[in-house]
């Protein structure tokens, strides 16, 4: 079953006048339930204006998107707000936690924003948190944690709210080898668990943990079929 249904996606930008620079280019991509995809493509060849459609944080030119059932080309902001709260977690190369905020609050707030009482947020919390390793780091400051364990933080904010699909933009871009490598492997277990994963990638090396990988060049998607 098709999570992710993207139906000839383009995205233009306005340029000067009546110019208009296109981004995207007739994208055809269907992402299936449980799947680990890496979407490997260069600097400026439109993988994160993809990666922002994806995730419901910017609108297509036209064309249409289904994700995990909801019309995405047809939703109104409010809408797409709540999509984003629900159905995505995002995973960022540089992390996005609350410096002020301990691994526990940064977690939950996820949760929070649905509505939930910070009682049975941690209640629900307390699973990925362990399951990331992160119960001795429970009450850190994101100074207070390598690179590696503010990644996987993010991870489990990203996780806690059960997610249509995770989507990770860079996720070891900000790491050395060896937290990366582990963060990878951290997807790979996550994935063996049923979660569907979409990775954006400049990095072959790292587009290789992935299942299947479809690439981007200056607004084109290869290798869908």
């Amino acid at each position: 079953m098709a999570i992710i249904e993207l139906e000839n996606i383009n995205k233009y930008y306005d340029v000067a006048g009546d110019e208009k620079l296109h981004v995207l280019k007739d994208i055809n991509l269907e992402v299936k339930k449980g799947e680990y995809l890496a979407i490997l493509g260069p600097s400026g060849s439109g993988k994160s204006t993809l990666m922002n459609i994806i995730g419901c944080m910017d609108h297509m030119s036209d064309g249409s998107y289904i994700l995990d059932g909801e019309l995405i080309h047809e939703a109104k902001e409010k809408e797409l707000v709540r999509i984003r709260n629900e159905k995505i977690g995002f995973v960022f190369q540089r992390y996005h936690l609350i410096p002020t905020y301990n691994v526990l609050q940064n977690i939950v707030m996820p949760l929070l924003m649905r509505g939930m009482t910070l009682e049975e947020a941690r209640e629900k919390s307390v699973g990925t948190i362990e399951m990331l390793g992160l119960s001795q780091r429970i009450s850190h400051k994101p100074s207070e944690l390598s690179g590696g364990q503010q990644q996987r933080v993010a991870i489990a904010r990203a996780l806690v709210g059960e997610p249509a699909i995770l989507l990770a933009d860079e996720p070891t871009g900000a790491l050395d080898r060896n937290s990366g490598l582990e963060v990878l492997k951290l997807f790979k277990r996550l994935n063996d668990m049923g979660n569907t994963i979409v990775m954006i990638t400049h990095d072959a090396d790292v587009a290789t943990h992935a299942d299947r990988t479809v690439k981007i060049v200056d607004g084109e998607l290869f290798g869908t079929h």
